[in-house]
Order: C-alpha cells, then structure tokens, then sequence
C-alpha cells in the first residue's frame, strides 16, 4: 500500500516537475522566489490576528501572541518526525528531471516537507486565534505547500503529511496554552505601558459624549 502511494505521488511530482521546466525563466523564477515568501504572509496574518484580537478579549489575545510560539513547536515536532525517515527528494532521485529550485545536498531529506509544516502550523494557530482569517490561512498554506512540489523539492505526500503534522500540532498546542495565554495578558494589561497592546481603545458612547460636552459647557 504504502509503495503504491509513493508510486502515484512520484509520478504526479514528475508531471508536475516536466510542465514546471517547460514555463518562460521568468516564471520559474517568480515560483522559487514565491516558496519562501508565501511563508512570508503568515507573519503579516500574525500581525493581524493580534491586532483584531485587541478589540475582543485576553484570549483571542493570548492565541494570537501565541501563534507564533506554536508554529515553532510545530516545525519542531516535524524535524523530529522527518529525522525517523530518510527519504531522498524528488530532485535527488529524478536526476534526468530539470528543477526549478537549487537541490538540496544528500542527507536533507523529503520527508515530511519543513515548509508544509510551518505552513500549516501558521495557518491553523491564525485560524484558532481568528477565524476569519481561515480562507486566506489555508489558500497560502496550499500554495506553499504546492509550490515545494512545483520547484522539485518535495513529493506530494511529503507536503500533505507535512501540513497534517504542523496543523494538528499546532491546533493541539494552541488549545493547550489558551487558558495560561489568557491570564498571563490579564496580568500584562494591567501594566499601563503594555496596556495599548493588549487592549484596543473602544470608542466612547453617544451618552458618555454628552457627558463630555455637557462638562465642557458646565466649565465654560
């Protein structure tokens, strides 16, 4: 069962791999750049989620300052799986195929994929901090993961147990950490100096706007 597997992603990863080596330089280009930047966006969505956290409460807080924290447990635990397995990438193994991306040297194994790993651990630690991040999380997660095997650096079974692995792991560790996250952001919003961090201003109300204005005519 399991040759079989390797069987059909292998010869999905040389189709893909083939059409890959037949696009303008430009192209291929624009995709090896793209592997790591797609990495890139999860910061921004970090950034996001923590920002839109502010206006909720210390636990959309706590799960979005601890994203972060919980895609490097992730990728931890995927090092630690891919240390078990020593399979060899497509570019090491396909050596008449033309890769996009610069081959890693023997002993830099395929499996499971870092990047996968990091990506769906990124995207599933923005999705539990802010749901409404979840289309954009996982459409960037995908496009990484795909474009691994787009520039010949991973089969596609390495890139689906990769975002299998750093998804669950960091669901799993997210949900661990949200109640010690919550208190640990009650005890910082108390400190006047973190406190713009944590908690967004919410705007004053219509009566607390008369107050004012009737303070104000009260003193003129």
């Amino acid at each position: 069962m399991v040759s079989e597997i390797f069987a059909i992603s292998a010869a999905w990863s040389r189709a893909v791999i083939e059409f890959a080596a037949g696009l303008d330089p430009w192209m291929q280009s624009a995709a090896e750049l793209g592997t790591d930047l797609f990495l890139g966006v999860f910061a921004l969505l970090f950034l996001m989620a923590w920002w839109k956290a502010r206006s909720v409460d210390s636990r959309r807080v706590g799960l979005a300052l601890f994203a972060p924290v919980a895609t490097v447990i992730a990728y931890c635990a995927n090092v630690t799986i891919k240390s078990f397995f020593q399979q060899m990438r497509p570019c090491q193994a396909m050596t008449d195929l033309s890769v996009i991306a610069t081959c890693d040297p023997i002993g830099d194994w395929s499996f499971p994929s870092n990047h996968s790993a990091i990506a769906g651990a990124a995207a599933a630690a923005v999705i539990v901090a802010w749901r409404r991040f979840a289309v954009a999380a996982a459409l960037f997660a995908f496009l990484e993961a795909f474009s691994r095997v787009f520039v010949g650096a991973h089969y596609p079974h390495d890139v689906t147990v990769g975002l299998l692995v750093g998804a669950i792991v960091a669901t799993l560790v997210c949900l661990l950490a949200a109640r010690p996250m919550t208190f640990v952001v009650d005890r910082l919003v108390e400190i006047d100096l973190l406190r713009p961090l944590l908690r967004a201003e919410s705007p004053p109300s219509g009566r607390e706007q008369e107050a004012g204005r009737q303070h104000t005519h009260a003193e003129r």
